[in-house]
């Protein structure tokens, strides 16, 4: 009896530590936390409900709706500490265009069940910092290399989705808006080149 009182003590311990863990998660870990929870894909515990989504659909909605928002709030940036006429008027389209994406993105969610984050994941908030600590031509090119890089990576990220996401309107919502992705990298490497 001993015995097992032990064991139960240092399982309780462990499960109690756990439970403490102080680390902070940014607004993409725990909005993948709580899909992951529903993903239907994982076994589930028996007895305790959950609404069940596709957990590739959710990791994609969840990556999107974070770049969407970043792109929005660095294209900000952009319009107002560009010191060409060229990255200020890319930073308004990233606004506008960003905003309906994120808009379609965020209804496209709620009928699926998915929880999106709510802010900027640590690592956008860091891009961000450092692009608001430059200033005049160390700005524009910073702004300017760090959207190619994100664009690149965005299409890539979209092309892989469309080979795994499971539901109708997310391959339909990805259709929509790589074609978007794609014409942005080419205005911004048009962009970059008129800064030689």
């Amino acid at each position: 009896m001993r015995k097992i009182t032990k064991v139960l003590l240092l399982t309780c311990s462990v499960f109690t530590l756990a439970g403490c863990n102080n680390t902070p998660k940014d607004s993409t870990a725990k909005a993948d936390s709580i899909n992951h929870t529903n993903d239907s894909s994982e076994a589930k515990t028996p007895g305790v409900p959950a609404t069940e989504i596709s957990g590739d659909d959710a990791k994609f909605a969840v990556a999107a709706a974070n770049g969407g928002m970043a792109e929005v709030e660095l294209g900000k940036l952009a319009r107002n500490q560009g010191t060409t006429m060229q990255v200020r008027d890319f930073g308004a389209m990233m606004i506008k265009d960003h905003s309906t994406i994120n808009d379609e993105m965020k209804g496209l969610a709620d009928s699926k069940h998915i929880v999106l984050p709510d802010s900027l994941n640590n690592e956008e908030k860091k891009l961000k910092a450092d692009l608001m600590a430059k200033k005049g031509k160390e700005f524009d090119q910073a702004y300017v290399d760090a959207m190619i890089e994100d664009h690149e990576q965005d299409i890539k990220d979209f092309e892989q989705a469309a080979k795994i996401v499971k539901y109708p309107e997310m391959q339909l919502f990805i259709k929509r808006n790589l074609p978007v992705l794609k014409m942005h990298l080419a205005a911004i490497k048009k962009v970059k080149a008129g800064m030689k």
